[in-house]
């Protein structure tokens, strides 16, 4: 992964990559077990990419894999967006009473939902790369995981970019009658496993080396 755009093209360069996709896909409809099997399916893609091998990984059902990150992507959401839904749900609740204008309360929970999802953002790569690493553990230790993300803000930043855009395509499925969603989600998810990989290998460089653009 030379650059961190390449993490939108390397799956294309699997010469199985639309079996892999559409399998991965299909999985990724069944609830819970298709996202923890996706999340073993992105490490076991980074094992192929840190080996320097542009290929993805099998589509399968690796659950003992992706236990870890998913557990860990699980819990930061989770926690992250506390602040801002229980704002929101204070706001909602005056509402319905008639009693107080609770707007600001919404409009301020709004405000910090979206910078939860920011700071998540920034994080992933992070917590990919330390769960890859030393598994569940390794994505829950917080000061490891904020450490690694703020060594390079830039690379944090990119790496947190590329994965925001991942998401997007990943939910521009829906326009194919909602089906669409699991196909480019199993891409999507490829693509924040190229940016994962790049921002591991900058991480890794000595302090002051330019991260390639």
């Amino acid at each position: 992964m030379n650059s961190v755009g390449d993490a939108f093209g390397f799956p294309f360069r699997d010469p199985r990559w639309i079996e892999k996709i559409l399998i991965q896909g299909l999985i990724l409809i069944i609830p819970i077990v298709g996202l923890i099997a996706t999340a073993g399916w992105m490490l076991m893609t980074l094992d192929n990419l840190r080996a320097g091998r542009q290929e993805l990984a099998p589509a399968g059902f690796h659950l003992s894999r992706g236990i870890g990150l998913f557990g860990a992507w699980f819990i930061y959401t989770l926690v992250l967006s506390l602040p801002g839904d229980v704002l929101s749900g204070v706001g909602s609740t005056m509402n319905a009473n008639h009693s107080f204008s609770g707007s600001p309360f919404t409009g301020l929970g709004s405000l910090v939902g979206l910078a939860a999802q920011l700071l998540l953002y920034f994080l992933l790569p992070s917590i990919i790369v330390m769960t890859y690493h030393r598994g569940f553990s390794g994505g829950m230790d917080v000061d490891g995981v904020w450490r690694l993300a703020t060594g390079n803000v830039n690379n944090s930043v990119m790496g947190g970019l590329i994965m925001f855009v991942a998401g997007i395509i990943g939910a521009l499925g829906i326009v194919a009658c909602c089906v669409g969603v699991f196909f480019t989600g199993a891409y999507a998810a490829a693509v924040m496993t190229g940016a994962a990989s790049w921002f591991e290998r900058q991480q890794a460089l000595p302090a002051g080396a330019p991260p390639v653009a």
